[in-house]
């Protein structure tokens, strides 16, 4: 069965918590390091990965104009990772790049935007912030700071994390297709949840635990939180991709890659 692009892609926040959920209580990323994911091949390889299932394409850089309303209850979903209204992360951006450039076409739609945070409305954005939005998708300045703060709110945290817990570069990678979809928060169906259900079952590398043994309980605890939200219920992302590599002993995430998510089929050589 095929998929609506993104519908089922959609993380949960805290969003009642406030941009900054987007960060707190996780560690800071080292200085970049040249291994893992963080390898510049390598990160552009999970970009691509995410943009399969976020965006039916490997083309994630194609996505910065990206916006619209997927009717999940988020609002407006946009850009490289479907930064959403309702869930904090959009709001963060926008900040970013208006204390970067004050004068962009997106400013004036700050009030709107920390009066919308937390809901699905679109009161004081529509008509014109969707054209906005691509408006200023055109700039380098605001592809920069949707980078940034992809990795700020997303890409850093979940592979400090990773390292941390002695994963090598594909569970890196499991860890920020997490983050993506489900949030930072503590609770159930966040990846601090899902971490937490995975290390009652099994010890990460850090802890003595097998890596391999370790990744499999977090997919398993991952795959429990998606069926518990009808836009996650297909699981595709996560069994015809992730377990794929890690059943086939990839830890390293090296290509050639060949997965299926949402019922489309994706190849990296």
């Amino acid at each position: 069965m095929s998929f609506p692009s993104r519908a089922a892609a959609r993380r949960t926040l805290l969003a009642a918590l406030g941009a900054g959920v987007l960060s707190a209580g996780w560690p800071s990323a080292d200085p970049a390091d040249p291994s893992g994911l963080d390898a510049p091949a390598k990160k552009d390889l999970a970009m691509r990965l995410v943009s399969s299932a976020e965006n039916s394409s490997l083309d994630w850089q194609a996505q910065y104009a990206y916006i619209e309303d997927i009717g999940d209850g988020r609002g407006y979903t946009a850009g490289i990772i479907g930064f959403c209204s309702g869930t904090s992360d959009m709001l963060a951006l926008v900040e970013l790049y208006t204390n970067r450039v004050p004068r962009n076409p997106l400013a004036p739609y700050l009030p709107a935007l920390r009066a919308v945070d937390g809901t699905g409305s679109h009161e004081g954005l529509d008509p014109g912030f969707p054209a906005a939005w691509r408006t200023a998708a055109r700039t380098s300045a605001f592809r920069r700071a949707q980078r940034d703060e992809r990795d700020r709110g997303y890409f850093d945290p979940a592979v400090a994390r990773a390292k941390k817990d002695g994963l090598g570069t594909l569970g890196q990678f499991i860890y920020y297709d997490a983050m993506v979809m489900h949030g930072p928060g503590s609770d159930a169906r966040s990846f601090g949840g899902i971490r937490d259900r995975a290390r009652a079952r099994a010890d990460t590398p850090a802890d003595g635990g097998d890596q391999t043994a370790y990744l499999h309980a977090f997919l398993d605890a991952r795959v429990r939180a998606m069926r518990q939200e009808a836009a996650h219920r297909d699981v595709s992302r996560v069994e015809t991709a992730q377990r794929l590599f890690l059943t086939a002993g990839n830890l390293d995430l090296d290509t050639p890659l060949k997965w299926r998510v949402y019922g489309d089929s994706y190849e990296i050589d």
